[in-house]
């Protein structure tokens, strides 16, 4: 047996075994505190959807930055539309998340004379091409409250969405308060609203497709990416790091039997 063990051959293979160990043992703690990490995350984001709902203001002031801590609270804000400055948010998907199409974000002035960025849900892109506007909904008149979800502004490094910029008019990559700030005049608050609801109810010709909330098994948000998935990977990777002197145990008795036989 030891001279079959001091062969070229066994002495590399144990070495490859005895690296491959600490290597699955490892990649299973890094997923295993991702799921912790995830796990956190998802008990912060079910309280903050149960939380009551408060007034935009309360959490959102112009250039300030919605802490993560705080995404998905229920808030809500009281104005009018401004329909001359509404905005489409390219590349989204439907809540489905099979087809693409575009976020349309309108802004409502409240009554003391802020903005709040309001992402109304997806429409579909209808016949339109890259350079044009899609179908819009009309927009509601008259003094409306809405109420949503509360998002921070997005970003390249928040959602991997790259901003090549020199899009064409009213057409944007990411909802993001600071870079619509440059249109107004008022005072935009930080973060958007991710519409749930409104009061009055919007007519048919004025109503999207929603976003679905992050705990909905559809949802593409970043809420539910890992959800479920990482102990299971941890797991895995510590039955492997089990499996391997397993394997070596079974490899090396079949080398040596093949030996004594020869």
């Amino acid at each position: 047996m030891l001279r079959i063990f001091l062969t070229r051959r066994w002495l590399i293979l144990t070495l490859v075994f005895l690296a491959l160990i600490p290597a699955m043992a490892w990649l299973g703690q890094w997923q295993y505190h991702r799921y912790q990490q995830t796990s956190r995350s998802n008990a912060t984001i079910n309280a903050n959807l149960a939380a009551p709902a408060v007034t935009m203001e309360t959490l959102s002031k112009p250039g300030a930055t919605i802490p993560l801590s705080e995404m998905y609270r229920t808030v809500s804000a009281t104005g009018h539309f401004d329909a001359a400055k509404e905005v489409v948010i390219r590349n989204r998907t439907d809540a489905s998340g099979d087809q693409p199409g575009f976020y349309l974000v309108t802004p409502l002035v409240t009554d003391d004379g802020k903005v709040v960025l309001v992402n109304r849900g997806w429409i579909a892109p209808g016949n339109a091409t890259g350079a044009q506007l899609p179908p819009m909904p009309s927009t509601p008149t008259g003094e409306i409250t809405v109420t949503g979800r509360l998002r921070p502004d997005e970003t390249t490094a928040l959602t991997g969405i790259r901003d090549p910029g020199g899009l064409p008019y009213r057409q944007y990559m990411l909802i993001n308060s600071h870079e619509q700030a440059k249109n107004f005049s008022q005072p935009v608050l930080a973060g958007y609203l991710e519409m749930t609801g409104s009061s009055p109810a919007m007519s048919s010709s004025a109503q999207t497709e929603l976003v679905p909330s992050p705990n909905d098994s559809n949802s593409n948000s970043l809420a539910v990416v890992g959800k479920g998935v990482h102990l299971p990977y941890a797991i895995q990777w510590w039955l492997f790091a089990l499996m391997i002197p397993i394997a070596w145990f079974f490899l090396f008795r079949r080398d040596v039997r093949l030996a004594r036989k020869a």
